[in-house]
């Protein structure tokens, strides 16, 4: 029961910071459209039967009953809209290219700004995690299962060689290492009795010392008495590095992964795909990972905070790349079409013609429509797979 209750606890959450992303990509476009005197008729979160509304200004805003997404209207968004002569000098499409642009862009944009947000507040309130950082273990282990140092007990290699909490080993014996988990398998490579060479980092400056490591009869390999540091809060200059750094972590994973969008259908429903912990996924299926992250146990709260929080970044930063692809009813589609709106005035004006116009958009709707329709069935595949053939995370 205590497992079900954390993963719906993991789900809501994932819900929730869905459905904030959704309503701050709308509020986007919405508030672009108002700067460059745009009309905006309707703001709301979700579809369906309206559960409450209010009007402010000219605009209403509401909460729909399905929390399946959200959307802005704004007046004139195409050339088959019918709209009020009077109010024809603000719509959507009687705007220049830029500001029509810049509307369209807004929508990705605020999802890239929710996920370098994320990014900056879990490097600065939760940490850097894996980061070789440690701390000092004044002793070495009289038995396997001491956690004191009691009296008599010999100095460990660490603190007789002057190493401080929050140093970095960023090296051993030359070979770099970033994590922990590097950090100790180069350790372990070492018998106790070795000499081995550590570079540390410490206040921005690096030196290297030589540390003789303890022998410890219940395990192989040295002893250097350090214990890991498994968050490190950082400085805001720091922060932002992070940041930048896993943010282009995620527009790399994501590019890769709608690449290989294709070949991943045909394991959608493999025993593989069940058992990888990796592999593309639904929306069911993030929120049912994140459940598993939030209700694993013997796990801290600094990991399940920056495990989700990372997760919730990284879906801000796909959602907003494959927004922009060139296909309608994409936010990319239709900006596409105002470039070459764009385009093919520019050219007309050199050729001393006349301006073209905008695009006929009843030419595109086979595509617009086409696009819609394999959306929805790859979306419902990857549903169906997420229900009867779900992910699991890598123990």
């Amino acid at each position: 029961m205590g497992h079900q209750i954390g993963v719906l606890i993991g789900v809501l959450i994932f819900v929730v910071a869905l459905l904030t992303s959704v309503m701050l990509h709308e509020a986007g476009h919405l508030f672009t459209a108002k700067a460059f005197g745009m009309k905006a008729t309707r703001f709301f979160v979700g579809f369906g039967n309206t559960l409450w509304s209010r009007v402010r200004g000219e605009t209403e805003y509401g909460i729909k009953s399905v929390p399946l997404g959200g959307f802005v209207d704004i007046t004139g968004m195409s050339n088959l809209d019918e709209v009020d002569p009077a109010d024809e000098p603000r719509t959507f499409r009687a705007k220049p290219a830029w500001q029509r642009s810049v509307v369209l862009l807004a929508g990705s944009f605020m999802h890239f700004v929710i996920a370098i947000v994320v990014l900056l507040a879990v490097a600065i309130v939760i940490g850097e995690q894996n980061t070789a950082v440690v701390s000092i273990s004044p002793c070495v282990p009289v038995s396997k299962t001491s956690t004191s140092c009691p009296a008599g007990a010999a100095r460990s290699p660490a603190a007789l060689a002057g190493l401080r909490n929050g140093d970095k080993i960023v090296a051993v014996d030359g070979r770099p290492v970033g994590t922990w988990t590097q950090l100790t398998d180069q350790i372990a490579a070492h018998n106790g009795g070795t000499a081995v060479a550590f570079t540390v980092s410490r206040n921005g400056q690096q030196f290297t010392k030589e540390i003789t490591l303890a022998r410890l009869p219940w395990r192989k390999g040295g002893f250097l008495g350090v214990q890991e540091v498994p968050f490190l809060r950082v400085s805001p200059l720091a922060a932002t590095a992070y940041a930048g750094s896993q943010f282009g972590t995620a527009v790399t994973s994501s590019v890769q992964g709608l690449a290989k969008l294709p070949s991943e259908i045909p394991q959608l429903f493999s025993a593989n795909r069940a058992k990888s912990g990796g592999g593309v996924s639904s929306v069911v299926g993030v929120g049912e990972i994140t459940g598993q992250v939030v209700s694993a146990a013997g796990v801290s709260w600094q990991e399940k905070a920056s495990f989700v929080l990372l997760i919730v970044a990284s879906v801000n930063v796909f959602v907003g790349l494959f927004n922009l692809l060139p296909f309608l009813p994409l936010d990319g589609g239709k900006l596409a079409v105002v470039i070459f709106e764009w385009l093919r005035s520019v050219l007309a004006r050199l050729r001393r013609r006349p301006d073209p116009g905008p695009v006929d958009m009843r030419k595109l709707i086979p595509l617009s429509v086409g696009f819609l329709a394999l959306f929805v069935c790859l979306g419902v595949l990857l549903i169906a797979a997420d229900i009867f053939n779900p992910i699991h995370l890598t123990q």
